[in-house]
This record gives C-alpha cells, sequence and structure tokens, in this order.
C-alpha cells in the first residue's frame, strides 16, 4: 500500500517530466536545436567571473522573463516600418525560408551579450560586424527617394537599437509581474553597454531619452507592400500548427502594446489592451509554470560568475 508520501513523489516525479517535455518542446521552438539544447550554452558557460551584467540587473531580469516572446514580436513589427531596416531583412537575411535559423541568429546575440562573459560578447559583437559588413543595398525612402543603405550605418543600427529596446521595455511593463530593478531608466543605460561593441555609442539613456528618439525617427518610416507582405508574414508564420493559437495571442499583445498609431500605419486591428494585459500576463504565468523555472542558459552565467568570484577570494 503506498503512502501519503509515495503518493507525493510520484505526483512531484509527473509533474517534473511534464515539466521537462515541456520546456525541451519550448527550447526546440526557439533555438532550432532537434535536443532542445541552445547552441550557444556553452559560450554563455565558458571562462569566470561576470560579464555587462548580473542577475539582480535590469537587463538579466527582463530578458530572462516571458513577456520577451511579446517583446521579440513588437520589435519585428517596429523594425518593418523603416525601409532601411526592412530592406535589410529582406534582401540578406534567410527569414521567409528558414525563419526559425534566423530567430536563433538574433537569440543567441541577446543571449550571449546579456549573460556572457566579456570574451564571449566580443566574439559575439565580431560576428555581427562580420555579417553587418555584408548587409548593404539601396532602399526607397518615405519620401521615395533612392538610399543607399549598410547595416552597420550608426542611424541603421540606432534604429534597430531602440526599437528593440523599447519593446521588450514595454513588454515588459505591460506583461510581466516582476519588478525590473531601478526601473526603465535602469534598464535603458545598462542596456546601451550591449551595443558599444557594435560601435554604437550616441545612444538614449533614459526613458524621455528613448521616448525623443523614437519620436526622431516618426517621419523615416512608411507603409509600403514591402512592409505589408512582411507583417502578414509576422502574423502568420510557419509554425507548427500546436503553437498557433498562442502565437497569435502573444502577436495581438504585440499590436496592442504598439499603440493605435503604428496600429493605424500597418493596417492591424486587434483587441483592446485592457483584455489582453490580465490575459496574456496570466497565460504567460502559467507557461512558465508548464515549462518550470529551471534556465540552463541563467544557471550557466551563474556557475561561471561564482567561479569568478571564488577566484577572486
Amino acid at each position: 500500500m503506498k503512502t501519503t508520501s509515495d503518493q507525493s513523489e510520484n505526483r512531484n516525479t509527473k509533474n517534473n517530466a511534464l515539466q521537462e517535455y515541456f520546456s525541451r518542446r519550448f527550447r526546440i521552438l526557439l533555438t532550432g536545436d532537434p535536443d532542445g539544447v541552445p547552441p550557444w550554452l556553452g559560450v554563455v558557460a565558458a571562462g569566470e567571473g561576470a560579464g555587462l551584467y548580473l542577475p539582480t540587473d535590469a537587463p538579466w531580469v527582463a530578458h530572462s522573463d516571458l513577456a520577451t516572446l511579446v517583446g521579440g514580436i513588437r520589435a519585428l513589427l517596429m523594425q518593418a516600418l523603416h525601409p532601411g531596416s526592412l530592406a535589410g531583412v529582406r534582401s540578406h537575411s534567410r527569414y521567409k525560408d528558414d525563419p526559425l535559423g534566423r530567430l536563433s541568429g538574433t537569440i543567441r546575440w541577446l543571449t550571449v551579450t546579456t549573460y556572457g562573459s566579456h570574451e564571449a560578447i566580443a566574439n559575439e559583437a565580431s560576428r555581427v560586424n562580420r555579417m553587418h559588413d555584408r548587409v548593404k543595398g539601396e532602399y526607397q525612402n518615405a519620401k521615395k527617394e533612392t538610399t543607399s543603405y549598410r547595416a552597420a550605418d550608426p542611424n541603421l543600427l540606432l534604429w534597430v537599437h531602440i526599437a528593440f529596446m523599447d519593446s521588450f521595455l514595454r513588454s515588459h511593463q505591460i506583461f510581466s509581474r516582476r519588478p525590473l530593478p531601478g526601473g526603465a531608466d535602469a534598464y535603458i543605460r545598462l542596456w546601451s553597454k550591449s551595443v558599444e561593441p557594435l560601435g554604437l555609442t550616441n545612444v538614449p539613456m533614459s526613458e524621455a531619452e528613448l521616448i525623443a528618439t523614437v519620436a526622431r525617427y516618426r517621419a523615416d518610416l512608411t507603409v509600403t507592400d514591402e512592409t505589408r507582405e512582411t507583417i502578414q508574414w509576422i502574423k502568420n508564420p510557419p509554425l507548427p500548427a500546436t503553437s498557433k493559437p498562442m502565437y497569435a495571442l502573444l502577436f495581438q499583445s504585440a499590436v496592442a502594446s504598439l499603440g493605435s498609431e503604428y496600429q493605424q500605419m500597418m493596417g492591424l486591428k486587434c483587441l483592446p489592451l485592457s483584455v489582453l494585459r490580465p490575459l496574456t500576463t496570466r497565460v504567460l504565468q502559467i507557461m512558465r509554470i508548464a515549462i518550470g523555472p529551471e534556465s540552463p542558459i541563467e544557471e550557466a552565467a551563474i556557475r561561471r560568475i561564482e567561479r569568478g568570484s571564488s577566484a577572486d577570494v
């Protein structure tokens, strides 16, 4: 006869097995690795000591939260509004043929920069800079003038940076219940360090500066047939059928967080934020329970930091 202790242990074993299953499926989707092991795990684990951020810093907290799933979609939508960044994606990436491959490349940079050692960050920045050197061409700006572009151009790189930063910040503010250490200003100031190795130094350092910088780009933003095609692709990417209902909710939440001006530009409609905010926040909480609190990347980074601290003693 099984005791209460045995029954409790069996339930815990089943729960752990379910969490591991959902966690593995989630990691496969984000990384493209068939085993669900992030290919950059070893990069984050290598070395000793801290990188740019500690677990108590705002970028670490924000980027470890599932609200980033909304932020990533929002960032793609914002970037699509600038014809220069759109031309770079459409002409020099494999987003249609290998969407998960492109996604994993972006996640790699974000992950290594947030959790990696200084050496790992420098190596990752070199990889991105080499890639940017190949991304160049021409596009029609909002005034229908032909304009040359380079991915490494500071003006274009700044738009990508602020679109990313604004999206992750707003998504955390709206859809996460985790406090952001130091608030928005701390996140913006600290995350500015991430783009220094990419050659970008003149960036917003506070929420007020971020808002002003985004507004300054408004005249450069436009919607063309290519923009609409890209937005439609972002709305309906080739994901597994089981992931589509969740993605539809995340997409709606990303659109709602942009505000009415951007929604009208893109020709997108969504449920009001008053409905989506509590719904998406709750769904993300349930999702976190389903996949479990463990994060191999964070755990590897913390062990590396601890090794560095022990060596200093």
